[in-house]
């Protein structure tokens, strides 16, 4: 049993069918041993069948079977309990799958409609804008029209295990129930005839058809008719089995019923009965396309498979999370990570009520949402949780490697190699347009003509049109400067206000020939007041609204920039991160230190950051391309050398070579992140990734090629180009180019990385590694990021290096000499692996210190301050030193050996705060130790002595 479940480090693993419950068994001694504190996986619950991340859930109530079940997360949560360790688990309030099949909430939904005891559930609007739609959910999952898929028989109806359904494919979809009566009276002259000797059949047959007749319609929602649907259908279901399956006369007329119904292709009459039926149904099928336009539910994002939640629905919002407080009472979770909270229509209330569910629970649960702040954009101090994922702090450590005097530079040559010149801003304001227009057009028809119907309550603003209204709105949106604001019925932020009328300024600046008044309604309606003479009804359908466009804004930000922008516009792609934005560029330290602080303050706990399962470049990948802001003149001249080699792999397209310049200069800046350490060619893999996250990224662009609108001749360009520079005609002179610099931005990257591990570890809140990452991160965005990782080398690894440290017992030389030897030989990623499980073992020595223990920045002096980043921890007299430095290309020659940084640093100081008059401090890497005195009413310290020959350095304080 744990002696505590203190949360000191988390460590995050994505399960999938492939990794389940029993391989996270035989990882944990492994993690133990690292230092890790608790595990934090993907979410557990019963996702689609295939499913390789478990964001798709069908079925709260029941552990993934492909997983290992309930028992096999018992089993692997009693291992953790041996080890001292814990679990915290992600969980999906936002979405479910909309696979009917097997999420049988979306099915009962499908069956019976608005009557279903399901219809609350689902974030379904009955009562759309197409008047066809009222009362039905429009499913957009066929592939071609739906007449044309009708008349071609790919929709099937079939009678299977005492249900009739239809099949699409793969797709398996429910009938109304009484709607089928279509079916039971076809030929119903015949079935009297073929029964006339069987009048007991008979009878009962009729008998079940006047208990069909006599449902109640599914657009009947009042409580009685929802119940005596329920009752009624599912005895008319046993009874309708009954007497098909024990009488062959009434078997062989329903099959051939069904077979006339299901029609004849080429002969289009046939499918009247079929369409017939269809139209009856609770849901209307239709193309694919047609969601972009019409679609009545809400998804997550514009992915049609994934239907949004009522959260703010009782009901849903307690059968959703009863296994999770079912498992946090038996003490088997810690904590959750909550995704996507912006999706939810009242995130604020949805936290009280979830913090109040584990108010029962023993012990104190780790509440963690996955929010995206923009650049001096607060969390909710009113949110009852320990913080964010750590998307803040990931963009926050990010910048501190970006030279900031010389990324306007990197930018300039961004814009002269692509011969045109356009801001972020412009870049951000055309890809939202773009996404409200196209994969999320639906959302903002809803949200228009819901304000078209509030501007005609009231003479002043009776006059706006329609299409003026929804205009207007699109700018709004496309203006808005963070993700979503947070208006509800529990108050209203002043925040909040700022920021819509910001957006508001912004989109009236840009649209002067749009009249202003009708920016001006549009701020009241995203901010209401109430008025003096308004009634209860009439503010609440405006604050309804307020909070409805609030879940628009977020999910159009992400499309807009994580998913378009950052492929667009990319003059240095290592800061598209996700949680950067477009206007955070570098980090200075006094930034850093200041939002340490802070955070120390307000969420001592939230999670700190560096790569996740979203994240578009893995965390030293990112490293090695900041690396650019320090050699611009090298990055140009390669730049243009390489353009030039690689002219012929490009291939015309109307006249116009491709890929096109910026694509190119994506490449070419992706390439040097994930290029493989001491890898003098580039392999079958390596190719192969290229190729797939160029074409993921051009289709993200959505320039000259997208998911939804594909071109073929495109991708191959594309394809032909990444084949040809890196394994064809044109490698050899470009690999003789590229691989130079790519040596010199992944050495000088490492140590970037080094430093990264240590600021990590060290500020206030609680670190996560992602799965893998303790090597060299130079994974690509998903499904890069998400490869199987190799435990069992890490584990060797490990072992390995601490035997060898232990070997040399507490002797400063010996480890000083076993230190260099891994700086020399830092591609094998012995070094991160030897720093990240120090930080992780101070950690676990003095919990205090990094999870209460004060924060003080540190000064620094000397001709290299810019290139060090120090402060201290320090709690009833234990005091941690943190010193990392950066930009090493200013501070070492090639090939960038550390042994010169004693001397460049020697005469760097730093000012300690301590109090004492003398104070001991030891490397607990080197087990070097330096003793400082107080001179002057100051204790400097050298920085040069300090690190010696390392990146980064913890001196602890010691007796």
């Amino acid at each position: 049993m744990r002696q505590n479940n203190a949360i000191r480090a988390t460590y995050r693993l994505q399960l999938t069918p492939k990794f389940t419950f029993a391989d996270v068994e035989t990882m944990i001694p492994y993690l133990a041993q690292l230092g890790i504190s608790h595990i934090y996986s993907s979410p557990i619950l019963a996702a689609k069948p295939g499913s390789e991340h478990g964001y798709d859930i069908c079925d709260h109530s029941l552990v993934n079977p492909v997983l290992g079940g309930e028992a096999g997360l018992e089993r692997m949560v009693q291992t953790l309990h041996r080890h001292d360790m814990g679990f915290i688990v992600d969980f999906v309030p936002n979405h479910m799958s909309a696979d009917p099949q097997w999420n049988l909430w979306w099915r009962d939904l499908l069956a019976n409609g608005p009557s279903s005891p399901r219809a609350e559930y689902f974030d379904v609007d009955w009562f759309p804008v197409k008047d066809e739609l009222a009362g039905k959910v429009l499913l957009p999952i066929l592939g071609k029209q739906y007449g044309e898929a009708l008349e071609s028989g790919e929709l099937q109806m079939e009678y299977r295990d005492g249900e009739f359904c239809l099949n699409y494919y793969d797709t398996n979809l429910p009938l109304n129930p009484r709607q089928m009566r279509l079916l039971f009276r076809h030929r119903l002259d015949e079935l009297v005839a073929a029964l006339a000797e069987e009048p007991d059949v008979l009878m009962e047959y009729q008998s079940i058809l006047f208990q069909l007749d006599h449902l109640p319609h599914y657009l009947e929602v009042d409580a009685e008719a929802r119940t005596d649907r329920q009752r009624e259908t599912a005895i008319a279901a046993k009874r309708l089995q009954h007497v098909i399956e024990n009488n062959d006369a009434m078997r062989r007329h329903i099959q051939q019923s069904i077979k006339e119904f299901n029609g004849k292709p080429g002969h289009p009459e046939s499918f009247d009965l079929l369409h017939a039926l269809l139209e009856e149904q609770a849901y209307r099928l239709s193309y694919w396309r047609t969601a972009v336009q019409e679609i009545n539910y809400r998804r997550f994002f514009d992915v049609n498979e994934l239907v949004g939640l009522r959260m703010e629905h009782m009901p849903v919002f307690h059968a959703a999370h009863a296994k999770l407080v079912e498992f946090a009472e038996k003490g088997w979770i810690d904590g959750v990570r909550l995704d996507h909270i912006d999706g939810l229509f009242n995130p604020q209330q949805y936290l009280v009520q979830l913090r109040q569910e584990f108010s029962k629970v023993h012990h104190p649960m780790y509440i963690l949402v996955e929010k995206i702040l923009a650049r001096g954009e607060p969390l909710n101090s009113n949110w009852p949780v320990e913080g964010t994922t750590g998307y803040d702090f990931l963009a926050l450590i990010n910048g501190l490697w970006v030279q900031e005097q010389n990324q306007a530079e990197v930018e300039h040559i961004y814009r002269r190699f692509l011969g045109k010149a356009a801001s972020a801003e412009d870049f951000v304001y055309e890809a939202k347009r773009l996404i409200t227009a196209t994969s999320m057009a639906s959302e903002l028809n809803v949200l228009a003509h819901e304000l078209n119907r509030l501007s005609e309550q009231n003479r002043r603003s009776r006059d706006f049109t329609l299409d003026s209204l929804q205009e207007a709105l699109r700018e709004v949106v496309a203006c808005f400067p963070v993700y979503r604001t947070y208006l509800s019925e529990m108050g209203q932020a002043a925040a909040g206000k700022k920021r819509i009328d910001a957006a508001i300024e912004l989109a009236a600046l840009r649209n002067p020939s749009l009249e202003s008044s009708i920016f001006h309604f549009i701020g009241e309606s995203l901010f209401p007041e109430r008025r003096e003479d308004e009634s209860d009804e009439s503010f609440a359908r405006r604050l309804r609204f307020a909070m409805k466009f609030q879940q628009y804004t977020s999910p159009v930000q992400a499309k807009g920039i994580e998913d378009t922008v950052f492929y667009r516009h990319c003059p240095l792609v290592s800061i598209n991160e996700v949680g950067s934005g477009t206007k955070r560029t570098a980090t200075t330290p006094e930034e850093f230190h200041r939002a340490n602080e802070r955070r120390l303050q307000a969420w001592p706990q939230a999670m700190l950051a560096t790569a996740t399962h979203d994240t578009k470049r893995g965390e030293d990948a990112r490293l090695r391309i900041h690396v650019l802001t320090e050699l611009p003149d090298e990055w140009r001249a390669r730049l243009l050398q390489w353009s030039r080699v690689n002219a012929a792999a490009k291939t015309e397209i109307e006249g116009v070579p491709a890929p096109d310049r910026s694509d190119e200069y994506l490449f070419y800046q992706s390439l040097l992140g994930a290029w493989p350490m001491r890898q003098s060619k580039p392999d079958e893999a390596l190719t192969a990734r290229m190729k797939q996250f160029m074409n993921k990224a051009l289709k993200e662009a959505k320039v000259h090629t997208s998911w939804i609108n594909p071109s073929n001749d495109y991708d191959a360009a594309m394809e032909h180009f990444v084949e040809e520079t890196l394994r064809g005609s044109c490698s050899a002179a470009f690999l003789r180019s590229f691989l130079p610099f790519a040596r010199r931005t992944a050495v000088l990257g490492a140590w970037s990385s080094v430093s990264q591990v240590v600021l990590k570890l060290s500020s206030p809140g609680v670190p996560d590694t992602y799965q893998g990452t303790e090597f060299w991160d130079t994974n690509l965005v998903d499904p890069d990021n998400r490869r199987p990782v190799d435990y069992v080398i890490r584990q060797q690894r490990l072992e390995l290096l601490n035997a060898q440290l232990a070997a040399t017992g507490m002797d400063s030389e010996q480890r000083g000499r076993f230190l260099r030897r891994l700086c020399r030989g830092w591609w094998t990623s012995d070094l991160k692996l030897l720093y990240l499980s120090t930080g992780l073992q101070l950690r676990r020595q003095y919990p205090e210190v990094f999870l209460r223990g004060a924060y003080y920045p540190l000064q620094v002096q000397g001709r290299y301050a810019e290139h060090v980043i120090a402060f201290a921890r320090e709690q009833e007299g234990q005091w941690i030193i943190v010193i990392a430095l950066r930009w090493f290309s200013k501070l070492l020659q090639a090939p960038y050996r550390l042994e010169d940084l004693r001397k460049h640093l020697q005469n760097t100081l730093l000012e300690l705060p301590c109090k004492e008059t003398e104070l001991r401090l030891r490397n607990p890497l080197t087990g070097g130790q330096h003793t400082l005195h107080r001179e002057d009413g100051r204790m400097m310290l050298r920085v040069g002595e300090a690190v010696g020959d390392l990146p980064a350095v913890w001196l602890q304080s010691v007796p």
